[in-house]
């Protein structure tokens, strides 16, 4: 954010209106707009150059981190995000029918994100809802950190009622380079009201995934964490996720409650979407195998 307002088209807007961002973060910039009607037009400028970038944005033709976060996890799992790149969609289209994709939300909108307002259903800009047949709707990117109200937008809402719902139920969460910013006080405490507070997480495990010094981020979580329940990585290669994927939670329980150590499992970093697919097949079959073991 503090670097938003170099890319070419927000800098064409902002200097055809005379300001300037040097220095600025992009959403106190932009939060100042929100509270002037003269700057009504600068501000819907601004949505829109920004909305038009990323959604240009594509990913890569071989597999990236954002495929291997999608195939590391299951349908159960939640992939709750802040940015508004269209990765994560991108890569939950190109993996989706190897092993399911987690339930994939998104907390301040999404370029990608689709929504029906009259059958309250998400999906993919550029396709139809299920129920109606009628285009879904793209979402709002929700730029002012003054005035961020997550209950009046109806897409935003369902993503925050279902990352609570979620948050309230894990037992293991990684935090990805989220740097809970002290300006959105209200993403803050819908976490922490759904978490429920350290004292009754005695056996949960957070993990943060952040290049920043140790001292700073246990600061930072520590509202979230009980005691030692927590660990700190600099790469998605050295977390859970990524050494047992498909099964971080299991592979911790067997070591730290049960005493069953087990090597790691990380899948291969390779140029080939077939062999990557080839390598989490065995996986994604015994998981088959065992929902079909649990039908009556």
């Amino acid at each position: 954010m503090n670097d938003l307002y170099r890319l070419p088209p927000a800098e064409a807007v902002l200097s055809t209106a005379g300001i300037s961002a040097e220095g600025r973060n992009f959403e106190e910039l932009f939060a100042e707009f929100a509270g002037q009607a003269s700057r009504r037009k600068v501000r819907e400028s601004l949505e829109t150059a920004i909305f038009d970038y990323f959604s240009a944005l594509r990913l890569p033709s071989v597999p990236t981190i954002y495929d291997h976060l999608i195939l590391s996890l299951r349908p159960k799992d939640v992939i709750a995000t802040f940015n508004w790149d269209p990765f994560l969609i991108q890569a939950a289209q190109r993996n989706g029918r190897v092993g399911g994709v987690p339930q994939l939300a998104f907390l301040h909108g999404n370029v990608l994100e689709g929504f029906c307002e009259e059958d309250q259903v998400m999906g993919v800009r550029g396709r139809v809802c299920s129920r109606c047949s009628k285009p879904f709707s793209p979402g709002n990117l929700l730029y002012p950190i003054g005035e961020k109200d997550y209950e009046s937008n109806p897409a935003v809402r369902s993503s925050w009622r279902a990352v609570k719902g979620a948050f309230k139920d894990a037992f293991m969460v990684s935090v990805f380079g989220y740097s809970a910013p002290t300006t959105d006080v209200a993403a803050i405490a819908l976490l922490d009201e759904a978490w429920g507070g350290w004292r009754n997480r005695e056996m949960e495990q957070f993990e943060i995934i952040d290049i920043r010094p140790e001292d700073d981020l246990r600061r930072e979580w520590g509202r979230f964490i009980h005691t030692h329940h927590y660990e700190v990585h600099p790469a998605f290669t050295d977390s859970w996720i990524a050494k047992h994927p498909r099964r971080s939670g299991e592979a911790y329980w067997s070591q730290f409650f049960d005493a069953q150590f087990i090597n790691s499992n990380p899948a291969p970093l390779s140029d080939d979407f077939e062999a990557l697919w080839s390598w989490f097949a065995p996986l994604i079959g015994a998981e088959t195998r065992k929902r079909a073991e649990a039908q009556p």
